[in-house]
């Protein structure tokens, strides 16, 4: 306030530079370490394909990460089923588990699922699971519902559902996609599917699909659908 009569002292300034200088540090006696975790980089869908073409094979990249580079965990971005409408459908899609010859090696494995038209335009929110829960054998397997953010009914001719499969790199330190799954719209039926893998870069338009690999690998779904 302009009108206030009570003045700031030099003494009393001179009081808040131990704090001051205290908010730019850590101290790990305090009551435990506090010491800044290094962020991680993660890039926007179709990013790191800019940066990366070739095979997911981790050797070399001299000097890029170290052990002390803890990457934080991806805590996903699922919403909530919408709301019910007369003679509308809602899906459910549960995503149990994916097939990789290499499942055990990927770091904070998560999925993005993403609606898209023709064109590759988003149709709904694009949502990320939580990391996976577990890795046997070949098997990521996450276990979580995605919630399809529009009625079924309201979905646009040839829209896909996209699954894209993303892990952590700690020698490059960002995440990349490894491979992607996608579901037409013919595909929406109650009970179990199991999809494809493509190899990246993901290609919501669909022209130019290569197989993963000649194995036979899967994405593995549940579809549950709820009518009023």
């Amino acid at each position: 306030s302009t009108q206030s009569q009570d003045e700031f002292k030099l003494e009393d300034l001179k009081k808040l530079e131990p704090i001051l200088k205290n908010i730019l540090t850590y101290n790990k006696e305090f009551p435990f370490d506090v010491q800044p975790v290094p962020l991680r980089k993660i890039l926007a869908p179709g990013e790191e394909e800019h940066l990366e073409f070739e095979e997911d094979d981790e050797e070399g990249g001299a000097g890029a990460g170290s052990p002390d580079a803890i990457p934080t965990r991806v805590p996903g971005t699922l919403l909530p089923r919408l709301p019910s409408e007369p003679g509308m459908t809602l899906l459910t899609i549960n995503i149990e588990k994916i097939g990789l010859k290499d499942a055990g090696q990927c770091i904070d494995p998560y999925i993005t699922v993403s609606v898209k038209d023709l064109n590759g335009i988003d149709l709904t929110p694009v949502q990320d699971t939580p990391v996976a829960l577990r890795k046997e054998d070949t098997y990521v397997h996450f276990n979580v519902d995605i919630e399809i953010q529009k009625h079924v009914e309201k979905l646009t001719k040839g829209a896909a559902i996209f699954f894209e499969f993303k892990h952590y790199k700690p020698k490059k330190r960002f995440t990349s996609t490894k491979c992607f799954a996608f579901m037409e719209m013919d595909e929406i039926k109650p009970g179990a599917i199991v999809i494809e893998l493509y190899k990246k870069p993901t290609d919501f338009k669909r022209k130019k699909l290569q197989l993963l690999t000649k194995k036979p690998l899967y994405l593995h779904l549940h579809q549950t659908l709820h009518k009023e």
